[in-house]
C-alpha cells in the first residue's frame, strides 16, 4: 500500500507526507514539468506536461489498496476503479456512492462556464488551518482504513 499524490498545487502534500512518514507508508507525489516538488521522504515523479498526462500517470501507477489525493473528481473516479481510496484536499473520501453526483455537479458547472451563465460560480476558497485539520483528520482515518484492510 502507498500514497499518491497529485501534488500540482496541492495544499496538503506536508500533512500527508508527515502522517504517511509516521506510519512508514510510501508517498509517492505527481507533478508535471511546471512545478519543482523536492521531499526528503517521498518520491517525486515527474511527468511531461500535457492534458491530464500526471493524472494518467498517476492511475498507472495506482494498485488496490492504494490512498490517492486529489481534487480532481475524474481522477478519483478512475482510482475508484481500480479498487484504490480516494481523499480529495478538505478530507471529503471519494466513494462509489457519492462519485457519481460529484461528477455530475462538476459536468454541470463546467457546462454553466463554457455557456456563460448568468449563474454566480464561486471560486476557490481562501484555505483555513480548520481546513488543514480536517483534511489531516479524514486522512488519518482513512490510512488506518488502507492499512487494517492489507
Amino acid at each position: 500500500m502507498k500514497v499518491l499524490v497529485d501534488a500540482d498545487a496541492c495544499p496538503v502534500t506536508d500533512i500527508v507526507v508527515e502522517e504517511a512518514r509516521r506510519r512508514n507508508v510510501p508517498v509517492v507525489l505527481y507533478t508535471d514539468t511546471n512545478h519543482v516538488l523536492r521531499s526528503d521522504y517521498a518520491e517525486v515523479k515527474t511527468i511531461g506536461a500535457g492534458a491530464d498526462a500526471v493524472d494518467f500517470a498517476l492511475v498507472n501507477g495506482t494498485s488496490a489498496g492504494d490512498i490517492v489525493v486529489t481534487q480532481d473528481y475524474g481522477l478519483a473516479a478512475m482510482v475508484l476503479a481500480k479498487k484504490a481510496y480516494g481523499i480529495g484536499p478538505f478530507g471529503k473520501v471519494y466513494s462509489e456512492a457519492n462519485i457519481e453526483d460529484l461528477l455530475t455537479r462538476r459536468a454541470i458547472t463546467k457546462d454553466a462556464r463554457r455557456k456563460g451563465s448568468h449563474v454566480k460560480l464561486r471560486g476557490a476558497k481562501k484555505r483555513t488551518t480548520a481546513d488543514d485539520e480536517a483534511f489531516r483528520s479524514a486522512f488519518v482515518s482513512l490510512l488506518e482504513t488502507a492499512l487494517n484492510n492489507q
